[in-house]
């Protein structure tokens, strides 16, 4: 057995992408024409972990504005062009494929935000800020407008910021490490 790696995400990958994401994102549900937007506006930022047994999670990034969460399930159209950071839009690994295997993803999007304005942006959800917090994301406090959006994320959905300029990569997080975001 080989352990998993990332390529680039394609079209072709979309009924993986979305059978994982129905798996890991139950309540979270999007479009698969809403994954294949973000393909197509942001290939560089989208990636799909291969395994022996096929696909058994992906990535998804592109540019956007801090403070401010893309809607979920819906179309963006086009990318800010004041874009100030890359968010990671949704991070899922099947169970099985667990174990280190997203550090190589954020690495990825590490190189990929420092080209564009050097901060990282997510919404952690699933009780997952302890994990984003080992790849050096904080929690930031959130407006009543971004607290609104962050309600369909679930109650324990948290708005997270990595400023790659202030501080060197930290410690991957552990193979026990769970790893849902969104």
């Amino acid at each position: 057995m080989s352990k998993p790696h990332w390529r680039p995400a394609s079209t072709t990958d979309i009924t993986a992408i979305i059978a994982i994401a129905e798996r890991i994102h139950p309540d979270l549900f999007e479009r698969p024409d809403v994954f294949a937007e973000k393909m197509r506006l942001c290939p560089d930022g989208c990636r799909v972990l291969v395994g022996d047994e096929g696909i058994v999670g992906y990535g998804l990034a592109h540019p956007w504005k801090q403070h401010q969460i893309p809607p979920l399930d819906c179309f963006l159209a086009s990318l800010p062009d004041d874009a100030d950071c890359l968010y990671v839009h949704d991070v899922a690994v099947l169970p099985f494929a667990r174990g280190g295997v997203a550090a190589a993803y954020i690495r990825t999007l590490e190189q990929l935000a420092r080209s564009s304005g050097a901060v990282l942006a997510l919404v952690s959800v699933y009780a997952t800020r302890p994990l984003w917090e080992q790849f050096g994301f904080r929690s930031v406090t959130t407006n009543a407008e971004l607290r609104a959006k962050l309600a369909c994320y679930g109650e324990a959905a948290t708005y997270m910021l990595r400023d790659l300029a202030a501080a060197p990569s930290p410690r991957p997080p552990t193979p026990n490490d769970d790893i849902r975001i969104r």
